[in-house]
């Protein structure tokens, strides 16, 4: 009788745990889930597109050049380096920025003092337009006491140290201003950051509580209401004036000669490669125009593939 119990006690259980097994999936996958977070690694899964069927492909795999040396960095580690990027990411105009200097005289109280030139700096075309433009406004102050915000006089448009423009020993020489003040009331201009192949947000000098003026900000950097997004522009771009562009109001369609146009670098290896490979496939020639270059990097051509003879003679062209 005992031996019968038994037996029947594990044919109950057995079964139980067979109907566990197959209809009991979803509770094995929150299972999962759970135990992924506590370990820190949250599942992500393949977003499953109702309308992939739908989806050209502008490149197949086989056409995007991975990098042979691994040098990319991961995702992660990018967003490691971010908090000694910006040491100041949680500035707001409101904890990061003295309004009173701007009170100062009324209405007619917002000044703004550019730091003069020290003898020997290299000021790219670029940036001297910036100065140019401040100082040629009516909100040009030459006395520093009378200022609301600080405009550098070092070039910090281009922060790639492999470029001829840089300028070392930023952080170095922005300590020694007095009216530095860990960068409160200071806009820094910067276009380009980084150096190939991983091309990060790294200026190379501590901004402080300074706000960033900078092209092609990273939505994670970027601080409502105290930064500014400006666009990429190049040297040849007017300081001012300018005919009318082709854009109009109410225009449908708008008349314009272009829709979108690029020039620029093609990255054959680490950040940005994979992306500007594929994008070559919207160029038409006409009213979408992408012109880019492989030569730059000191070894571009260890890694040049079968487009880039053709892509440098239309750069240049």
């Amino acid at each position: 009788m005992q031996a019968r119990k038994k037996y029947g006690l594990l044919g109950l259980f057995a079964f139980c745990w067979l109907l566990f097994f197959y209809w009991g999936g979803g509770v094995q996958r929150r299972l999962l889930r759970l135990l992924t977070r506590q370990r820190g690694e949250a599942a992500r899964p393949w977003p499953n597109w109702t309308d992939g069927a739908f989806l050209p492909r502008y490149a197949h795999p086989g056409e995007l050049q991975a990098d042979p040396g691994g040098a990319a960095e991961s995702p992660r580690r990018r967003r490691q380096s971010w908090p000694a990027v910006y040491k100041g990411g949680r500035c707001r105009a409101e904890t990061c920025f003295d309004f009173s200097r701007c009170r100062r005289r009324g209405r007619e109280g917002f000044r703004v003092y550019v730091y003069p030139a020290e003898k020997n700096d290299r000021v790219s075309e670029s940036y001297r337009k910036i100065l140019a433009s401040v100082a040629e406004s009516r909100y040009y102050t030459a006395d520093p006491r009378e200022a609301c915000l600080f405009v550098l006089g070092i070039d910090t448009l281009d922060r790639d140290q492999l470029s001829g423009q840089f300028v070392p020993n930023v952080d170095e020489r922005i300590r020694g201003y007095p009216l530095w003040n860990d960068g409160r009331n200071h806009l820094i201009f910067n276009l380009y950051s980084g150096t190939w192949p991983n091309y990060t947000e790294e200026l190379g000098f501590d901004i402080g509580q300074a706000m960033l003026a900078k092209a092609s900000l990273n939505a994670e950097h970027f601080r409502p209401g105290f930064d500014v997004s400006i666009p990429l522009f190049s040297k040849d771009h007017p300081q001012k004036g300018g005919e009318r562009g082709w854009l109009l109001r109410n225009a449908t369609p708008p008349r314009r000669k272009y829709l979108l146009m690029f020039k620029g670098k093609r990255y054959l290896t680490g950040i940005g490669s994979d992306t500007r490979n594929a994008l070559h496939h919207i160029h038409n020639g006409k009213d979408i125009v992408s012109l880019t270059t492989c030569r730059h990097g000191k070894d571009w051509e260890k890694h040049k593939d079968a487009r880039c003879d053709h892509d440098n003679l239309e750069y240049e062209r």
